[in-house]
C-alpha cells in the first residue's frame, strides 16, 4: 500500500470519527458498550476524544506530519503495541504511527478499553480493506514482532523493560502535567485550566494534577471557574474517590481547600489522587524553572502563560497535535529506525 493510500484512508477515518462525535445517537450501541465496560468512558468523554482525533486526521495535518520522514519510510516490520486504557483512544497515536509508516501492528488491548479502539480500527479496515492484513489483536503472549511500544505504570514498566530488553522498544511510565500560575490569570484562562484538570476525570498524563502558585495566591477565582464542572458530582465513580480522599485527609487533620467536588491540598508530590489537585508555592520563576528541570522526566506538560517555563497554553493539554509525542519520544523516528 502506498503512503498516499494510507493517508487517504486515515482522512476518511477522521471524517467517520467526526460523525461519531457529532451524532452519538447513531452510535448509541457503541457508546453504551464502551461505557458499560468502563464507567470512566462516559459519552461526553468518548465524544471529545473522537472529535479531537477527527480534527487531527486531515489531509493537511497528516501530510505535514509525515513530510520530514516519508522518504525514510520502508515499512515491512511488525510492531507490538501494548496499549494503555486510562482515557478513550489513548493508544491511537501509536497505532497511527505504525500504520502510516507502512508497518504491521499487533496490539495488546487494555482490559479497560476492549471496545472503542477495536471498533475504530474495524472502521478503518472497512474504509481500506488492505489494512486488514496489517492489523492483528493479540489475546495471549505477544509473538513475531520486530519492535515494541509499551505503555503502563512505573511498576509495569519494570516488567516491560525486562520482557522486551532484546527488542528495539519505547517503554512509557507514569507522567503527569502541572500548571504554573502567576496570579494575574483571566477568568477565561482559569476556566481553560479547569478543563485541563477535569477532562477525562483527571486520568490522563496530560491532565493537570499539580499547581505551582505564588505566595498569597487567591484560590477563589479558580474555584469560581471550576464550578462549571459541578456536574462531576453526578458521576458516582468520581465522587466515590472524592469522598474517600476527603475522609482520609480529614482523619489525618490535613488542611484542605474544598468546593464539594474538588480538593486542593498543599503537597510537594506531583501526582495527586482522583478529585484532588496538589499545589505548591514558589518564590520566583527562575528558581521554579530550575526545580521543574529536575522533574522533567515525570512531567508531560507544563501549562500556563509564562513562556519561559510553559509548553502548553491553558485549555490545550488534551488537544495535542500529531507531532506532540508522548514523553517527547519521536515515534515516527523510532518506526524508521527498525
Amino acid at each position: 500500500m502506498q503512503l498516499n493510500q494510507r493517508i487517504n484512508a486515515f482522512v476518511a477515518l477522521g471524517g467517520e470519527m467526526g460523525k461519531m462525535a457529532q451524532k452519538p445517537e447513531l452510535y448509541a450501541d457503541l457508546f453504551a458498550r464502551t461505557y458499560g465496560h468502563n464507567k470512566w468512558f462516559d459519552p461526553s468523554q468518548i465524544g471529545f476524544a473522537l472529535q479531537q482525533w477527527s480534527e487531527q486526521l486531515t489531509q493537511k495535518s497528516l501530510e505535514q506530519w509525515v513530510a520530514h520522514y516519508q522518504s525514510e519510510f520502508t515499512g515491512g516490520k511488525t510492531i507490538a503495541l501494548v496499549l494503555a486504557g486510562n482515557i478513550p483512544l489513548v493508544g491511537f497515536h501509536d497505532i497511527l504511527s505504525g500504520l502510516i509508516s507502512g508497518h504491521k501492528i499487533v496490539c495488546k488491548s487494555s482490559s479497560k478499553d476492549p471496545v472503542l479502539t477495536q471498533y475504530v480500527l474495524e472502521k478503518l479496515i472497512s474504509i481500506e480493506p488492505k489494512f486488514e492484513s496489517y492489523i492483528q489483536w493479540a489475546n495471549g503472549p505477544l509473538k513475531g514482532f520486530d519492535g515494541v511500544i509499551a505503555t503502563g505504570s512505573n511498576n509495569s514498566a519494570l516488567h516491560f523493560e525486562h520482557y522486551f530488553k532484546s527488542y528495539p522498544h519505547i517503554i512509557r511510565k507514569n507522567r503527569t502535567s502541572v500548571a504554573v500560575l502567576k496570579g494575574d490569570e483571566s477568568q477565561e484562562q482559569l476556566s481553560a485550566l479547569a478543563q485541563d484538570i477535569f477532562r477525562y476525570f483527571g486520568l490522563g498524563c496530560r491532565n493537570v494534577s499539580k499547581l505551582y502558585v505564588p505566595r498569597a495566591f487567591d484560590f477563589q477565582p479558580f474555584f469560581g471557574a471550576a464550578y462549571a464542572y459541578g456536574h462531576m458530582m453526578q458521576h458516582d465513580k468520581y465522587m466515590n474517590n472524592y469522598d474517600y480522599n476527603k475522609a482520609v485527609y480529614l482523619m489525618s487533620q490535613t488542611a484542605l481547600l474544598d468546593n464539594e467536588f474538588l480538593l486542593l491540598k498543599e503537597d510537594t508530590a506531583l501526582v495527586s489522587p482522583i478529585a484532588v489537585v496538589f499545589y505548591e508555592y514558589y518564590d520566583d520563576l527562575e528558581s521554579l524553572s530550575a526545580h521543574l528541570k529536575t522533574l522533567e522526566e515525570n512531567i508531560q506538560c507544563v501549562v500556563g502563560n509564562a513562556p519561559e517555563l510553559c509548553t502548553v497554553n491553558f485549555g490545550q493539554t488534551q488537544c495535542p497535535k500529531l507531532s506532540d509525542y508522548a514523553d517527547g519520544v519521536d515515534t515516527l523516528a523510532f518506526m524508521n529506525s527498525l
